[in-house]
């Protein structure tokens, strides 16, 4: 009888990534891993560059950073959708990685030159924000090209892993090159990390998927997104729950760096390991998320345990009681993102996926131009522990709004058979279908 019962663990590691059967999609994902490694070397570089060499430890700078990379997602909203959906997604993102290298690669010449200032610090995060506001809904997209349909939950998901490996490990790398050569050689790494998302690009076999044959016009295009939506309840309470989870994610990187460096006095090494754990954490969400089928329930338990841990992590008497926070921290709001993501996928038509993406992303990163500013507002006049606490009434509103409208939903399916049973007694069965 040898061999004639596979081992559990074997057949569960099978099925958490089955997606890297496909030749095309592993070829994409390892390429995704060295640039997604590169950017957060680059983002914790840039943190340390507004937060300690363009300014004297000013959260507010770096929120303002940060908004200024995050605001034009939103206020692009109507184009990004459009492109995502009606441009071929391989030629957008050779676009897209092309001018982000030449980006980190501008901001790492003036970085090595000395010539570097807070207002071109500024400049260069926008110019980032409006490229990487194309690229995102893109890349989300491409992945359903790359992977059979029912695949495209778990590629997702290991998407989502690929991208918190690469952030568990970048910034603590980071942290040590800044601390031993400077943040001027952090950007140049990431420049040439997107020769490997270039290649992968040029030797992928896909065919471009069908496109809608008929032109709509970016506008109307955008409000079809908005009417599907509309017309189902489950996605639209993601939606309004990702814009308050959103909001509190893009705010990590302020409150983790100003509680580094003006609570527990450290230096970029141990802001690194800080911000590793955390994605340490939101590896094992990933995981997590990539071994289940995404279910509305999960992202209420995710905002729960986001709201909670974010009071504990306030009032956390030391580093050593901060950083073991921060994991769950990570793999509450990665388990909520990836759920979410997969959830929209999932139960879009594929003609407006593009768009549907476009919007999840608007909705996690709307807050932000709000948000990010905020946080270091808090931190810069009323303390860092102050703003951190943040976190935990966003993920409360998030999880009190997810829910006030999940019941909304099924009040509004329960009434609708009653309705229909009085003057339609024949179309009862049908709403009951619906209903389930």
């Amino acid at each position: 009888m040898s061999g004639a019962v596979e081992p559990f663990p074997s057949r569960h590691l099978r099925a958490t990534f089955r997606a890297l059967a496909t030749r095309d999609y592993r070829l994409w994902a390892a390429a995704a891993l060295v640039s997604n490694l590169g950017t957060w070397m680059q983002r914790t570089a840039q943190d340390w560059l507004v937060l300690t060499e363009l300014t004297a430890h000013s959260a507010a700078a770096l929120g303002l950073v940060t908004a200024l990379q995050f605001a034009p997602q939103v206020l692009l909203l109507p184009l990004i959708s459009h492109a995502a959906d009606r441009l071929d997604r391989r030629r957008l993102l050779i676009a897209t990685q092309s001018i982000m290298a030449v980006l980190a690669l501008a901001l790492a010449v003036l970085i090595l030159t000395g010539a570097i200032r807070l207002w071109e610090a500024y400049l260069l995060a926008l110019l980032l924000g409006v490229v990487t506001a194309f690229d995102s809904p893109a890349r989300g997209a491409f992945v359903s090209d790359l992977v059979p349909a029912r695949d495209l939950a778990n590629a997702v998901a290991l998407n989502s892993l690929s991208f918190n490996v690469a952030r568990a490990c970048g910034p603590a790398l980071g942290g040590i090159l800044i601390g031993s050569l400077g943040t001027g050689p952090v950007f140049l790494i990431n420049a040439a990390s997107f020769g490997a998302v270039l290649m992968a690009l040029r030797r992928l076999r896909r065919s471009p998927a069908p496109r809608a044959s008929r032109i709509v016009a970016a506008p109307r295009a955008f409000a079809e997104g908005l009417r599907y939506v509309a017309t189902h309840p489950e996605i639209k309470a993601a939606l309004a729950m990702f814009f308050l989870i959103g909001a509190a994610g893009v705010a990590f990187p302020i409150l983790i760096s100003a509680m580094t460096v003006r609570v527990f006095h450290a230096g970029a090494a141990r802001y690194g390991l800080l911000t590793s754990l955390m994605a340490a954490g939101a590896v094992g969400g990933a995981l997590f998320a990539a071994s289940r089928s995404p279910r509305f329930s999960v992202l209420q338990w995710a905002a729960a345990v986001l709201a909670v841990a974010g009071v504990a992590a306030a009032v956390a008497p030391g580093f050593v009681a901060f950083a073991c926070l921060l994991p769950v921290l990570g793999f509450a709001i990665q388990v909520f993102t990836t759920s979410a993501n997969s959830l929209i996928q999932s139960s879009a038509e594929p003609a407006l996926r593009g768009r549907l993406l476009a919007l999840l992303i608007a909705s996690a990163l709307g807050g932000a131009p709000i948000a990010a500013p905020l946080a270091g507002w808090i931190a810069d006049g009323l303390g860092p522990r102050a703003a951190f606490l943040e976190v935990a009434v966003l993920a409360g509103a998030a999880l009190a709004m997810g829910s006030r409208l999940r019941r909304a939903e099924r009040a509004g399916c329960a009434a609708a058979p009653s309705a229909l049973s009085q003057s339609h007694p024949a179309t009862t069965p049908a709403a009951l279908a619906v209903q389930d």
